[in-house]
């Protein structure tokens, strides 16, 4: 009797150790009470790399990291899980060829007759799931901050909408004053400190619906190469003497298709932007280049336009705030924080993204990527407009009485004959009668239809009567499609003659 229990004693003890010596996904193998290694599993081997002859009676310690051993760390896991009866953590791991590995670790104390005897250690390779925890992390991430700009690019456009239409309002009206102030010098400087502070609002509205992705574009194609060309002399006297800009610029980059002017806007920012980080001096770098990506998530040809600077880099924890509206690093009174904002509006609506890399003391690039244009049209610089003809009859709709009378005063003082109308509706009345040279239209209207559906009704009823349509948010304007021309809020008097020569012509 006594023999046969000897016997499936021996027979199970024989199964267990086969059982263990043959499991593939996980190290499982015994130390003594200092750390001795006394045991070695297929799955050890696997995932260690090192065959039992190579590592049985060495220290268990030569798994963990340089850093970790110079740490005690070995030494303080085996102490945990004698006095609290288990030790687990996830930690970097080194293999026999020195590549690390991402391991979920667990080391068990082995009692007999209530005396030590070692330690069991099972150890797993989970690299591959914590890559993947951390990818969707970023993801995560990701979305989060996608959603913050969004929630922040709605507030920012409904207020620049509105302090568009305020600042209508005085453009307007500063007109009118200076008709009546005459020579009065005093006066004059004052209306003139008037348009300064309005043109001023304007561009900050400008880069809030920009960075919103509301700003109203009039997009045209464009050779990158070209453009950086044309606005070298404006960056060069952006940066000042201590700045050395440089060039880096294919000039065999793929056409794009943008607004220009915004296009611009963001160059300069970018620019000044790292000027404004090398404050003892440096040397900014522009460079555009073709860029295709394949294989992840925005796949597609790319004009990539870099601006590179050997500035002061930002802490990483700045990183996630620099597209935000509004924050700056910089002292109170050197920058609006709309800068950066600007660029990453005008990059998400024209189609492409923002990528930054930076490095605290060694400086920042900037990196735009913009599309690539696949229809390679001819682009047309013409820039010649013939002066409209001031006379004529124009049908204004605009249900803001305030904003309405500021476009009369202008109209007027261009020579036009002003019918107003607030509403759509009521534009189509008054359209029944003769009389109608050119209708001008606000976009965002209360009622059944807004501007944009009132000037798509005039091309199937009117199609020969000019139709120009206003907004202070481009939202409104996303769906035009270059049937109208849009001209921009707050617009001064030479930019709407030039607008209505432009339909007119």
């Amino acid at each position: 009797m006594a023999d046969r229990q000897q016997r499936d004693l021996f027979e199970s003890e024989r199964n267990f150790r086969l059982m263990v010596e043959g499991v593939a996904d996980y190290a499982l193998y015994m130390l003594d009470p200092s750390g001795t290694i006394t045991s070695w599993n297929t799955g050890a081997q696997r995932i260690k790399g090192y065959a039992p002859e190579e590592i049985l009676g060495r220290h268990f310690s030569r798994f963990y990291t340089e850093a970790d051993r110079g740490n005690d760390k070995p030494t303080r896991a085996l102490k945990i899980a004698k006095e609290q009866g288990r030790y687990e953590e996830d930690g970097w791991r080194v293999r026999k060829d020195g590549t690390f590995f991402w391991a979920s670790v667990v080391i068990d104390p082995i009692y007999e007759e209530g005396e030590l005897v070692g330690f069991a250690k099972i150890t797993r390779d989970i690299t591959e799931r914590r890559n993947t925890q951390l990818r969707l992390e970023q993801i995560q991430k990701q979305l989060a901050e996608s959603q913050k700009l969004d929630a922040l690019g709605q507030l920012t456009g409904g207020v620049a909408h509105d302090f568009n239409n305020l600042l209508m309002v005085i453009t307007g009206s500063i007109h009118t004053l200076k008709k009546g102030i005459g020579d009065d010098a005093k006066l004059q400087r004052a209306a003139a400190a008037i348009e300064t502070a309005t043109r001023r609002g304007a561009a900050l509205t400008s880069q809030l619906l920009t960075f919103a992705r509301r700003q109203n574009v009039n997009p045209q194609h464009i050779d990158v190469a070209e453009r950086i060309e044309a606005v070298r002399e404006v960056l060069a006297t952006g940066v000042g003497g201590a700045v050395k800009l440089s060039f880096d610029t294919d000039r065999a980059t793929w056409p794009i298709t943008v607004d220009a002017a915004e296009f611009e806007t963001a160059l300069v920012n970018l620019v000044i932007n790292a000027r404004d980080a090398m404050p003892e001096g440096g040397t900014i770098t522009i460079g555009a280049h073709n860029l295709a990506i394949r294989g992840e998530a925005g796949a597609g040809d790319y004009v990539a336009i870099g601006i590179t600077d050997t500035g002061t880099g930002i802490a990483p924890d700045l990183l996630e705030k620099i597209f935000e509206p509004f924050f700056t690093t910089k002292p109170i009174g050197k920058g609006t924080g709309l800068g950066l904002s600007q660029v990453h509006g005008f990059a998400h609506q024209a189609g492409g993204t923002v990528k930054v890399e930076s490095e605290l003391g060694k400086g920042t690039t900037i990196t735009v990527l913009l599309p690539r244009e696949q229809t390679y049209p001819q682009i047309d610089r013409s820039e010649a407009v013939t002066e409209a003809t001031r006379s004529g009859t124009v049908l204004l709709v605009e249900d803001n009485p305030d904003v309405a009378s500021a476009s009369i005063v202008l109209l007027e003082q261009l020579g036009y004959t002003v019918r107003r109308a607030s509403d759509a509706e009521a534009a189509l009345r008054d359209l029944e009668y003769d009389g109608i040279d050119l209708v001008f239209s606000d976009i965002v209207m209360p009622g059944k239809m807004d501007g944009l559906a009132l000037a798509r009704r005039l091309k199937e009823i009117r199609p020969n009567l000019p139709v120009l349509l206003a907004t202070g948010y481009g939202g409104a304007a996303a769906n035009v499609r270059g049937e109208f021309f849009i001209l921009r809020k707050p617009y001064e008097i030479h930019q709407l003659s030039k607008a209505i020569a432009k339909l007119l012509q």
